[in-house]
């Protein structure tokens, strides 16, 4: 099965916010931190496990990797052939349910 990334609005909206965050220190910095978090991502399209599940909500189908001080929150979403970034959260931010799109609503 060959998979694409998806990334919710919530998700793309995250990427923004982090970049202008750490752009206001570092124009570079903030690039570079995007693109290693976009990376990270993208290596669940050879490994879609490679991520734990996510502890704060066991019961969901949500897996999450750590690009340095972030979390990527995603979806395997096989019936579409997708991974499905919900979120990025700073690690040391509380992982609540309101910061995670609804699985459904895909960019």
């Amino acid at each position: 099965m060959v998979l694409r990334i998806e990334w919710t609005e919530k998700a793309r909206k995250d990427l923004r916010e982090i970049r202008a965050y750490i752009a206001k220190d570092s124009k570079r910095y903030a690039r570079i931190q995007v693109e290693r978090i976009q990376d990270t991502a993208e290596r669940t399209l050879r490994f879609p496990k490679i991520g734990r599940s996510v502890p704060e909500f066991p019961e969901e189908d949500w897996r999450e990797l750590l690009a340095g001080n972030y979390r990527i929150v995603y979806r395997i979403d096989e019936a579409r052939s997708r991974i499905l970034v919900l979120a990025v959260v700073h690690g040391k931010r509380l992982l609540v349910r309101n910061l995670i799109d609804p699985p459904d609503k895909p960019n």
